[in-house]
Order: structure tokens, then C-alpha cells, then sequence
């Protein structure tokens, strides 16, 4: 008998549209890696950490220092909110 898996792909499009307008995520950023994802940001102090949400798709939505902040971000974008290491 032959083993087989079967594997199911979401294209790159596909996979971004998840969770859109429904999910997000949260984690922590050094401000060092800001200017790929927040790009509109004035240089900041190297080295700090803050917390960012992000849309589904990647899309930065919310950048504080404090965590609590960007939970409210979340709230008021109707988000459910999950947290990335």
C-alpha cells in the first residue's frame, strides 16, 4: 500500500485573505526593523521594543509602546487578536 499525503495550498493571495478585516496579530518590534513595516515613521531611537498590530495580510495597523494600546487598536477595529512570538 502506498502511503499518500494529501496537501491542501493556498496560494500567497489566498493565505493573505485570511482572517481579513476579522483577525490580527500582535507582537513585539524592535524600532530598528520599523522602517519595512511602518514605513511613514520618522527615524526613531534604535534598540527599543514596542508592541504593533497587524492586519491578516501583514498590513501594520497599530504601534505603541504599551501593550494594552494596541489591544484597544484591536478593539476598535472589531479585531480578534492573536499573538505572535
Amino acid at each position: 500500500m502506498q502511503n499518500s499525503v494529501h496537501k491542501n495550498l493556498l496560494s500567497e493571495i489566498e493565505f493573505a485573505r485570511l482572517g481579513a478585516g476579522q483577525v490580527a496579530y500582535m507582537r513585539k518590534v524592535k524600532t530598528d526593523d520599523l522602517a519595512h513595516s511602518f514605513p511613514a515613521l520618522p527615524p526613531m531611537t534604535p534598540g527599543i521594543e514596542l508592541w504593533a498590530l497587524f492586519a491578516a495580510n501583514g498590513d501594520p495597523i497599530v504601534l505603541s509602546d504599551e501593550r494594552d494600546n494596541v489591544l484597544v487598536g484591536a478593539q476598535e477595529h472589531e479585531l480578534r487578536t492573536v499573538m505572535l512570538q
